[in-house]
C-alpha cells in the first residue's frame, strides 16, 4: 500500500482485506469485517475511496469530513452512513485527530448472493442516499446498532461450521431491517425540513414552466433532484412521505393543470401547447391528458 497520508490517492476497496489493510487491523473473515477504528492511530488523512462492498459508518466524533463528489455528506457526529458498491467518496480528517472514533461493518456482495439478504437487499434505499443523507441515532438506537455489531463480532470469533454464512448473513439483515425503521422515523422528525424540500421544488417545478426558454423535453425527476442537490430515490421518497405522490406524480398533476390553462385561456393549437409541455410528440401530450382527465385537449376545451 502506497503512502495516502498526504496525497489524497484512490483507494480501490475491492475486497474486506483491502480496507482492513488500510487501518492495519487484522482480516479473520475473507467477506465481512467489523470495525472499531476508536484505538487504531490515524494512517489516512486526506484519501479517496471506490467501494466494491457495501459498508456501514456509526462515527462518534467530529474530526472526519465525507464527500461524496462536490457535496458534503451530512455526517455528523452520532450518524450512521452507508455505501454501496460503485460508489466513490473522499474522506478528509482534521489535523492533530490521533484516531478515529468510528464503529461499523464492511461486506462483500458475493457473501449474501443467494440468501434472503441477497434477494432483499436493493430494499434498503439508503444505500443509495449517498450524496446527503446520514441517518441520525438516539442513544437507544446507537445501542441497538452496536448490538448488532457485537452479534456479528462475536459470530466471527466462532469457529466455521455449516451456519456460519447464514447466521452472518441474518445478523447484518437483523441490522438493516432496524436502520430501515430508523430512516423512516427521521422522515416523520425531519418534517420541517422536508416541507421546506418540499415548498422549494414546487417552486421549481413552478419556475420551470413559467420560463419563456424552450423546454429541453419533459422535466425528469433527476432534473429536479440535482437542483435540490438529492439523490433521485431520496426526493421521490422525502415527497412521497410528505405529500403522498411521487415526484413524477407531482410533475404529472402540475403539467396537466398548466396545459388545462393554456386550453381554457388560449386560442393555441393543440400541437404549440404540447411544444411548449415539453412534449416531442403532440399525440403524446393527448392521451397522457385523457388518461388523467378523461378527456381529450379538444373535449375540455370546448367544454371550458
Amino acid at each position: 500500500m502506497t503512502d495516502i497520508s498526504n496525497d489524497k490517492s484512490c483507494v480501490v476497496l475491492d475486497c474486506v482485506d483491502a480496507y482492513n489493510r488500510m487501518y492495519g487491523i487484522g482480516t479473520r473473515h475473507p467477506q465481512v469485517s467489523v470495525i472499531d477504528l476508536k484505538d487504531v492511530p490515524v494512517r489516512v488523512n486526506n484519501v479517496r475511496l471506490h467501494y466494491g462492498l457495501y459498508a456501514l459508518f456509526l462515527k462518534n466524533g467530529s474530526g472526519c469530513v465525507v464527500r461524496y463528489g462536490r457535496r458534503k455528506y451530512d455526517y455528523q457526529a452520532g450518524t450512521v452512513v452507508s455505501f454501496s458498491p460503485g460508489q466513490t467518496i473522499d474522506v478528509e480528517i482534521a489535523e492533530g485527530e490521533i484516531s478515529h472514533d468510528v464503529r461499523g461493518i464492511l461486506f462483500h456482495p458475493d457473501l449474501i448472493y443467494g440468501t434472503p439478504l441477497g434477494r432483499k437487499i436493493s430494499a434498503f434505499e439508503f444505500f443509495d442516499y449517498s450524496q446527503m443523507e446520514a441517518l441520525h441515532l438516539s442513544d437507544a438506537e446507537r445501542a441497538v446498532f452496536i448490538s448488532c455489531l457485537s452479534n456479528i463480532d462475536k459470530e466471527l470469533d466462532h469457529p466455521v461450521d455449516s451456519h456460519s454464512s447464514a447466521v452472518i448473513c441474518a445478523n447484518i439483515q437483523l441490522l438493516l431491517e432496524y436502520l430501515d425503521r430508523f430512516y423512516d422515523r427521521q422522515f416523520i422528525t425531519r418534517h420541517k425540513a422536508n416541507c421546506e424540500v418540499v415548498a422549494q421544488f414546487e417552486r421549481l417545478l413552478k419556475e420551470y414552466y413559467e420560463s419563456d426558454a424552450e423546454k429541453d423535453g419533459l422535466p425528469s425527476v433527476s432534473y429536479f433532484a440535482s437542483r435540490l442537490c438529492l439523490s433521485p430515490k431520496y426526493l421521490s421518497e422525502l415527497l412521497k412521505c410528505e405529500t403522498g405522490m411521487t415526484t413524477k406524480a407531482l410533475i404529472t398533476r402540475h403539467m396537466i393543470d398548466v396545459a388545462k390553462h393554456c386550453l381554457a385561456v388560449s386560442d393555441d393549437d393543440v400541437s404549440e401547447i404540447a411544444y411548449m409541455l415539453g412534449f416531442r410528440y403532440p399525440a403524446h401530450f393527448s392521451r397522457m391528458f385523457k388518461r388523467i382527465t378523461g378527456q381529450s385537449p379538444s373535449e375540455f376545451r370546448e367544454r371550458s
